[in-house]
């Protein structure tokens, strides 16, 4: 029988409840100390670790305190210096582009609005929510790897799109959690629903989890 959107609710409020015991201190794993830094270090984010960026970004957050001195940073040695973040071209395009646009458009300041975010080179929904959700105070869902693969076993979302995930997870989830949970998912998603090897047996919500692939204990 498909799952009413009521119960998918009233389930997902459950799961959320769970994951608040099981994680009590979960919080965005990125180091940063203003809106700009956390904008760069999402930036550095994708298809890399957070423990990864963790180490790259203190010696750049020192030698670029604004987002002037990122249009006046070489390209090239930018890229030496975010080189181990992967992709380190592009994301150095992205964050001297997202600069300029900042200098440009924003008197150098980080715009705290969804349509003023994802105007920036290099800023889509996830990252503007990171910021509206970390830097801003808002509620806010930022579906990366771990939330989308999460969201998905937990049956509270289907699809191949992030932003379709988003649109979905918004209309079950809490809204005054929507930034905490996105915390929690992520937290469940490193250390328990991993993608290989989910710790299926150990999990604190496999009950409320209709995912048909669970792991066993061997």
């Amino acid at each position: 029988m498909r799952e009413s959107r009521e119960a998918k609710r009233s389930r997902a409020r459950r799961i959320i409840r769970e994951l608040k015991k099981s994680y009590p201190d979960t919080k965005i794993a990125l180091d940063f100390g203003n809106p700009l830094e956390l904008l760069v270090a999402t930036i550095l984010s994708a298809q890399c670790t957070d423990e990864r960026v963790n180490m790259v970004t203190p010696a750049l957050f020192k030698k670029y305190p604004g987002a002037r001195d990122y249009v006046r940073a070489e390209p090239a040695i930018l890229e030496q210096e975010v080189r181990s973040t992967g992709f380190y071209r592009a994301k150095t395009r992205s964050i001297i582009g997202m600069a300029k646009a900042l200098v440009e458009k924003h008197g150098g300041e980080v715009p705290r609005s969804r349509e003023a975010l994802t105007a920036l080179p290099g800023v889509g929904l996830k990252t503007a929510n990171v910021l509206l959700g970390n830097a801003f105070g808002e509620q806010a869902i930022a579906v990366d790897t771990h939330v989308f693969r999460v969201s998905q076993r937990l049956g509270l979302a289907r699809s191949e799109d992030p932003d379709e995930i988003h649109n979905q997870l918004g209309d079950v989830l809490p809204r005054g959690e929507w930034t905490l949970s996105t915390h929690l998912f992520q937290s469940h998603g490193r250390r328990c629903c991993a993608a290989k090897k989910p710790l299926c047996p150990a999990c604190p919500v496999r009950v409320l989890c209709p995912w048909p692939r669970k792991t066993k204990i061997r």
